[in-house]
C-alpha cells in the first residue's frame, strides 16, 4: 500500500533501566545455556511502574517535542501485548484524560506485535479521510482535532503470569513505551509505504496445546509461548500436518517486504537499516535476515539485544535510537517489519527528510 502525505511529526519514548543478562543467570532467572544460545546482553525492566504510565510519559514526551497540541489530535490508538490494568478497563481513556484529549476517538488494539504497524494502517486512513476535498460520508466530522493521530505502546512484563527470560527460545522480554504523533503536514520522517499479511493456517502456532476456554489468565496459567511451539512443531513431525504453514511464514516475510520497497520505490541495496522484531541472534539472522539476503550487519539487533523484545515497540524504539545516535541523514529510507501471533506479517519504508533538534547530539 502506498501511503501519501503521512508523516511523523515527533517520538518520544519511556526506556527502563536495563537488566543485564549475567545478573538474570546469577540469579537462578535465566538458564546459562540459554543466555549463550540467545545473544542477548540485557532486558528493560521498569518494576512497578505501570504500562500505561510508561504510555502517558512517552506520550508526553512526544508533544513535548513537536509543534502539536493534544487538542489537535483526533484518534489515539493505543496497542500493547500485556495486561494494562484492572480486567475490564481501557488504558487509552487514561491517556485521553491526563492529556486533555476530550474529542478524540481512544481504541485500544490488540494485534500483538505488530500493533503499530496495524495502528499506522488505521491512522494513515483516518488522515487521508479528513484531507482537504475527502468525502468522509459524514457530513460535519471534519475539524482541528483531526488534523493529528497519536499512536502509543506500552507494556511492562514483570507480572505473576508472565516470565521474561523463559517466554520463548527466541526473545526475552524488555519493558517501555513509546509514542508517535502523524499528521499530513511535513515532519521529519514520512511513511512511504506499508504491507501487511496474514497466514490464518499458523494460526495455532501460538494457542498449541492451550484450551479456548476458559481463557487461561482467567485460571491463572502463565503466559509460556515456548511450550505451545514445541506442540504446535510436534504435531508437525506426528500429524503431518502445519509444516507449510510454517514454511509460508518465511515466504510471506520475503513478499511483504518485497512489496513495501517496490511501493517505495526503493530497494535493499538502498535501505539504510533494516529494523526487525528484537529476537534472539539465530532467529535475526536466519529466520528473518538470511531469507532477505541480509548481513546481520545491516539491521538494528545489535542494539535489540539490548532491551530485550518489547513486544509492538521494537521498531520505534530502534527508530529512536538510530536518529539520538547519528546513525540516520535526511534522505535514508528504513525498512521495518514485524512476524506476530496470527501469523500477521508487516512491513513498511519510512523515508527521513531531516533530523530533529531533539535527536541532535
Amino acid at each position: 500500500m502506498r501511503i501519501r502525505d503521512v508523516y511523523v511529526e515527533s517520538l518520544g519514548t519511556f526506556v527502563p533501566e536495563p537488566m543485564s543478562v549475567e545478573e538474570a543467570v546469577a540469579r537462578g532467572w535465566y538458564p546459562a545455556e540459554d543466555a549463550a544460545a540467545g545473544g542477548w546482553l540485557s532486558a528493560t525492566v521498569a518494576g512497578d511502574i505501570e504500562a500505561p504510565e510508561m504510555a502517558l510519559r512517552a506520550a508526553r514526551q512526544t508533544f513535548e517535542r513537536s509543534g502539536l497540541s493534544p487538542g489537535s489530535v483526533g484518534l489515539l490508538l493505543y496497542p500493547d501485548c500485556w495486561h494494562q490494568g484492572p480486567e475490564g478497563w481501557h488504558p487509552q481513556y487514561h491517556l485521553q484524560r491526563q492529556l486533555l484529549m476530550d474529542d478524540a476517538l481512544a481504541v485500544e488494539l490488540k494485534h500483538g506485535c505488530t500493533g503499530m504497524f496495524s495502528a499506522l494502517r488505521l491512522a494513515a486512513d483516518h488522515l487521508a479521510a479528513r484531507a482537504p476535498g475527502a468525502t468522509t460520508g459524514t457530513p460535519g466530522t471534519e475539524g482541528p482535532g483531526d488534523a493529528a493521530a497519536l499512536l502509543v505502546t506500552s507494556d511492562n512484563y514483570g507480572t505473576p503470569l508472565l516470565d521474561r527470560w523463559r517466554q520463548s527460545a527466541e526473545f526475552i522480554m524488555g519493558d517501555g513505551a513509546c509514542a508517535l504523533t502523524l499528521t499530513r503536514r511535513p515532519g521529519f520522517a514520512e511513511l512511504v509505504s506499508l504491507t501487511m499479511s496474514t497466514i490464518p493456517e499458523a494460526e495455532e502456532l501460538h494457542r498449541c496445546g492451550e484450551p479456548l476456554f476458559p481463557p487461561t489468565v482467567t485460571t491463572g496459567r502463565p503466559l509460556n509461548f515456548a511450550s505451545r511451539i514445541d506442540a504446535f512443531k510436534q504435531k508437525v513431525v506426528t500429524e503431518g500436518l502445519g509444516s507449510l504453514a510454517l514454511f509460508k511464514i518465511q515466504k510471506t516475510l520475503v513478499d511483504c517486504v518485497g512489496q513495501a520497497l517496490e511501493e517505495a520505490g526503493s530497494t535493499l541495496e538502498e535501505v539504510a537499516w533494516v529494523l526487525p522484531n528484537n529476537a534472539s541472534k539465530e532467529q535475526t539472522e536466519v529466520g528473518f535476515l538470511a531469507a532477505l539476503g541480509l548481513p546481520l550487519s545491516r539491521s538494528t539487533w545489535e542494539y535489540g539485544r539490548t532491551i530485550g523484545h518489547t513486544g509492538a515497540g521494537d521498531q520505534f524504539f530502534s527508530l529512536a535510537h538510530l536518529l539520538s545516535t547519528g546513525r540516520l541523514s535526511a534522505g535514508d529510507h528504513v525498512l521495518m517489519f514485524s512476524v506476530a501471533p496470527g501469523v500477521t506479517v508487516s512491513a513498511a519504508v519510512f523515508k527521513i527528510h531531516s533530523i530533529p533538534d531533539w535527536a541532535r547530539p
